[in-house]
């Protein structure tokens, strides 16, 4: 029996549900690139029907974080760093695209803008602190709320999923760095105040700014994890 005062979880909802939490796990590495796992499983976890969990499962396979294994079930999509280039690429085209011909941004509003300067001021404190966690949840907001403004949800859709898939193959990386503080990208506030002053130029020149920071500093982790790898590697083969 539902409890008073609440009402019943509708599936739809439930669906939603199962897919922001294991999508959370991914982002967090508790499921890495290469997991395997059955609907059964998850709902187990979960302690819900399986109907929910597989829409949720095949949701997150649309959106290109897992793949369906034939009679094996799912598994959490390995992105390569040629995908992350290829992400990365995409997104910077399409941000600029906005910032060019959306002139004027449809629901910026005094609100709108507010709860955009909270988003990019709570991302910029974690990014100077290291925090990643903390970051990921707040940069993912913030940049779906500074999308959101032109007021087309299927743009806004498509940069949040190229994002969630460029963090899922970073945070590995990032997350073997012991401090972080001073290494990740700070222009969150800068960023909203160009968009408040109805600047695309300079919008365009931090979003630039931000992917090359962004870029560099994952390539740089990519290429020591492949070095280390490398030395591990002839150590062993070494008589």
């Amino acid at each position: 029996m539902p409890v008073p005062g609440t009402s019943p979880v509708k599936r739809n909802t439930l669906r939603q549900q199962i897919a922001d939490a294991l999508c959370d796990e991914v982002l967090a590495g508790r499921l890495p690139a290469g997991r395997q796992f059955t609907v059964k499983e998850i709902a187990q976890q979960y302690g819900v029907s399986a109907t929910p969990v597989r829409e949720a499962l095949l949701d997150l396979c649309s959106q290109g974080l897992l793949d369906v294994e034939e009679h094996r079930g799912f598994r959490v999509h390995d992105f390569t760093i040629e995908d992350f280039r290829h992400m990365v690429d995409a997104r910077t085209m399409v941000v600029e695209g906005v910032f060019r011909h959306y002139v004027e941004l449809k629901t910026m509003t005094p609100q709108t803008m507010a709860s955009v300067r909270r988003r990019a001021e709570e991302a910029e404190r974690a990014a100077r602190s290291g925090d990643l966690d903390i970051l990921i949840g707040y940069d993912l907001r913030f940049w779906r709320e500074i999308c959101g403004l032109v007021g087309n949800p299927y743009v806004s859709d498509f940069l949040q999923r190229l994002r969630v898939q460029t963090w899922v193959f970073t945070v590995p990386y990032l997350r073997r760095v012991p401090d972080l503080r001073g290494q990740l990208w700070t222009g969150h506030s800068e960023l909203t105040a160009a968009v408040t002053r109805g600047d695309p130029h300079d919008s365009e020149r931090l979003i630039a700014a931000y992917n090359a920071h962004f870029r560099a500093l994952i390539e740089r982790l990519v290429a020591g994890e492949e070095s280390r790898a490398q030395n591990r590697t002839s150590e062993v083969n070494s008589p």
